[in-house]
């Protein structure tokens, strides 16, 4: 089985949403999604000081903090210890404590899936990968294997030196084995994990990959998404087992998008219902009225209809959670009237 290793570099100073992303081996947070955490942190904790000050929204301390902005997210796009907890654990529902945390003494480091560490303003992340534990830092030119024997050492001396050390104890997502799961992110920072451990100069990334299309965007047909079967690169029975597997999931989620579509027809836009906001999942924003009795599976035929037809996932509430399983829920029912919903692409 081929392992491949997901390793974001450093852009600007957000080292916290690569070291995320490198930890769960996804490009699953971007800079705009960790800036809406920070922001409703920041007016919790607003709306915490006005509910428990005297004087309230006039208090000194409610507008002295209100005058110090963002305590979440800076300028340049360093986000908090708060921020990465809260996104991790409303995305993958897993929790980051401190390594020094009572009860996690007992807790051998090299039975823990990863961990995210953090000195003044810079953040970086260690994951084990295939029984190995590689340093992800974003700083590096690629991934950095750490042998079990060094680990523990390694971990001690970062703190020594000052840094502050987050862990994950287990229930991280599973490490990248095949094309499929390679979508999760940007095919420039994967890297093959045989090519790292050989230390091979012209380690092969996904870029590289003269391999990397094949399989992808296929109908069970073995024609492609965009056009007929005269355009396969390949045809059914040339592919492997893993190829035609992967063939078939996608086109299972292609037939669920469409099956939303039928259960969940979009009906025009009434000039009197309640209003959604939205982050469609190419990033942009869009805000639509529905009634309170549409259904909430209504809402994902009006995302999937904005993204191609794809298969979306949609997050709304704070933290942001799944709704999927409110689709046969009516939006009243569900309690989405005036949220924001947070979409990305399945």
């Amino acid at each position: 089985m081929t392992y491949w290793v997901y390793h974001e570099r450093q852009e600007a100073m957000l080292c916290g949403q690569h070291a995320l992303n490198n930890l769960v081996q996804a490009n699953a947070f971007t800079p705009v999604s960790l800036a809406e955490i920070a922001g409703q942190l920041d007016q919790m904790e607003l709306n915490y000081m006005a509910s428990n000050n005297e004087g309230g929204v006039s208090s000194k301390d409610y507008l002295k903090r209100l005058a110090e902005g963002s305590g979440n997210v800076d300028e340049s796009g360093n986000f908090s210890i708060e921020v990465l907890r809260s996104a991790l654990l409303s995305r993958y529902n897993i929790e980051l404590p401190n390594i020094r945390q009572q009860g996690l003494s007992k807790v051998e480091v090299t039975t823990m899936d990863g961990f995210i560490c953090n000195r003044s303003s810079h953040w970086f992340a260690i994951r084990k990968i295939n029984d190995r534990y590689w340093n992800l830092n974003s700083t590096l030119e690629r991934p950095e294997v750490i042998s079990h024997f060094r680990l523990a050492a390694e971990v001690e001396a970062l703190q020594t030196s000052g840094y502050s050390v987050f862990c994950v104890v287990d229930s991280l997502p599973p490490p990248c084995t095949n094309e499929a799961m390679m979508d999760q992110g940007l095919p420039q920072y994967w890297w093959k994990e045989d090519d790292l451990i050989k230390g091979k100069t012209n380690a092969m990334t996904r870029a590289d990959d003269p391999w990397k299309d094949v399989g992808s965007g296929r109908r069970l047909d073995g024609g492609t998404k965009s056009g007929g079967v005269g355009q396969q690169s390949k045809q059914i029975s040339e592919m492997t087992e893993e190829e035609q597997l992967q063939m078939a999931m996608e086109a299972s989620l292609e037939q669920a998008t469409q099956n939303d579509a039928v259960s969940y027809p979009l009906t025009e836009e009434p000039a009197d219902g309640v209003k959604i906001q939205f982050r469609l999942p190419d990033g942009s924003r869009a805000v639509r009225k529905f009634l309170e009795s549409d259904f909430v599976g209504t809402i994902y035929s009006y995302v999937s209809s904005k993204s191609d037809d794809r298969n979306v996932e949609l997050r709304a509430g704070f933290p942001p959670k799944d709704i999927s399983s409110k689709k046969d829920e009516t939006i009243a029912e569900a309690k989405l009237a005036g949220e924001m919903i947070h979409g990305r692409y399945a």
